[in-house]
This record gives C-alpha cells, structure tokens and sequence, in this order.
C-alpha cells in the first residue's frame, strides 16, 4: 500500500486509518449503541494485516473505553502502528461531557490518554474542538492559544510526537500556528458533508497542512448497508437517531445517492462505500481518511479505496447525482 506523508512531519500513513469512535460503544451521549470489544480488537488486527498503518482515536469515544481497546490491542506489538488521539472533552463522574482548552485540563487529559493506551508518546495529538455543541469559544474555560501553548511543552517534554487540530476553521488554525508548528488538520468531509471545500481544505493545501478527513462514509451512511428499516431500529443510545441526514426527508435522497454509489462499484469492481472513501481521497488536499469500523469483516469492505483509480467520469457521474438529490 502507497503510504502519505502527513503535511510537514515524517509521518508516512496508508491513505486509510481505522477510526476507533464506535470502538468507544454505548452508553455515552455520542455513542453508536453496544460494541463487542472482541470484535474491535479484532477489527484493528484486521487493519494492520490489511496495510493500514495507523489509528485515530479520542479519549472521550466511551468516556476513555475506545482508547483502553487500542491500548490492549497494541500492547507487546513489536511494531505498532500510529496512534493518533484528542484532547478537549472531558466528563465527570456521571458522564456529563464538557469541553476545556484550560493548560491544566489538557494535561490531565494527554496523561490519562498515555495510561489508557499504554504508551509514553503519542505519535498525533489533536485538540478535538475549539469550541462545543455549537457554543461560541468563549463559551468554554481557556482559548486555543492556552491550549496549543500546553500542547508544545508537552511536545517539547518528549509525551507528543506531532501536533494537530480537528474541525478547526481556517481562522482558528491561524490562530493555531502562530503559537508552535501544526502538521496536520482533521476536518469532517463526504458526499454529504462539503462545506470544507469552501476553505479549510484550500487553506491546508496552500500551508502544507496534511489533511486527514473523518466520517468519509458519512458514519455508515454511504456504506451501502444501510436501509430506512436498519435506521428505524437503531437503538436508542445510537447519536445517529437524532441526525438530520437519517431522518426524512433527506433520508430517501440520500439512499438514492448510495444507489449512483453502488452502480459506480459494480463498475468498478468496489462497494460503495469504498467509492465514498475514494472520493474523498480524489481531492489533492486530503492525505487520508480515518473510517470507523466495528468488525474484520467492515475492515474488508473498505480497504479497496486505498488502490481505487476512481476516474474523472465516475467523479462527474457522483456530482450529477449529488445535483440531481438536492434538486
């Protein structure tokens, strides 16, 4: 598998990394519903034989679970891959999710990270969000200068590798890098999610920022497996529930786009969520796509993306139907 290198750094990482969100399972406010830790455990081997070189993961994905999986997934590896995590969220003792860029509170949370998963340096740390829930920055205690600054002592004191930000507008990495080298940024982009287009990616390219984008399936969405009736039986502590794009009437559109999806694959030889992934991968700012899996057997079913020579005529044949829908 080609590998990329990620913006400024000596990163080389495959063009797809395996997402550990719904690693984290249930139980918690952004959670996917239950998850076997057997499958994910087996789900990240799955990854590793297939090529893929690196993880991304949070410290709040199940409230710290997420990353205790990747930990004892990775122990007594002799060469383990990438661990990329988050700082930014935290919780208390009933799970009450917050959001801080305080030094102090961004410490605690690279030192809680570095337990969980058993290693003593982070090869990408990324502060999650400069702001939460929709609330203005300073809604929140501390600023992103606060946190950055904690951020490179941290680097400087050997516990971080590289750092990075994630769904950071360009403004806000600006802001970022004044205060220490950024490598990388991690914005939300797919077929149904482009707004980075209008100028965070223009702006990564353009300052050699790596990209490496999430939910490239739009969480399962684009995956081809999913239907108005696996949508309708989601459990409750599922976050897709409350989700615009789940719900009518974007849901029929949408499973029409996966349609033009799925034509394209049997063309092509892929599934359509691996024709998603390879989107996104078509544009020249992104580096690679983080895509969650939750079995071996999701592991297969998109690994082809990362070989896929998705042309300039199935691009355009994407875009009519991406017009055609929101018509």
């Amino acid at each position: 598998m080609d590998l990329r290198q990620l913006g400024t750094s000596d990163l080389r990482i495959s063009p797809i990394g395996i997402g550990a969100w719904a690693m984290g399972g249930g139980k918690w406010d952004w959670g996917w519903g239950s998850q076997n830790d057997y499958d994910s455990l087996r789900a990240i081997y799955e990854g590793l034989e297939t090529g893929l070189n690196w993880i991304d993961t949070a410290a709040v994905y199940g409230l710290g679970h997420s990353e205790m999986i990747i930990g004892r997934a990775i122990k007594n590896m002799p060469d383990r891959p990438y661990i990329f995590t988050k700082c930014s969220l935290v919780w208390d003792e009933s799970g009450r999710i917050s959001h801080s860029l305080q030094a102090a509170s961004i410490r605690r949370e690279l030192e809680g990270s570095l337990k969980r998963l058993g290693v003593e340096q982070v090869d990408l740390y990324q502060v999650h969000w400069p702001a939460w829930n929709g609330a203005p920055e300073n809604a929140s205690p501390g600023s992103i200068e606060e946190a950055v600054c904690a951020l490179a002592e941290m680097q400087r004191e050997g516990k971080i590798r590289y750092l990075g930000v994630s769904n950071f507008d360009s403004e806000q990495v600006k802001r970022a890098l004044s205060i220490t080298p950024i490598v990388s940024l991690q914005p939300h982009y797919s077929l149904l999610a482009r707004d980075a287009e209008d100028s965070v990616l223009p702006f990564a390219k353009q300052n050699s920022l790596g990209v490496i984008v999430y939910s490239p399936m739009y969480s399962g969405f684009l995956s081809g497996a999913m239907t108005s009736g696996r949508i309708a039986h989601f459990p409750e502590d599922d976050w897709r529930k409350r989700n615009p794009n789940f719900k009518e009437p974007l849901l029929s559109r949408n499973l029409r786009l996966v349609e033009t999806l799925r034509s394209i694959g049997q063309r092509c030889n892929m599934r359509p969520g691996e024709v998603a992934i390879a989107w996104t991968l078509r544009n020249p700012a992104v580096t690679a796509a983080i895509v969650g899996v939750r079995t071996a057997q999701l592991v297969r079913g998109i690994a082809g993306a990362a070989w896929s020579c998705l042309g300039a005529a199935e691009a355009a044949e994407i875009d009519h139907s991406l017009n055609s829908v929101a018509a």
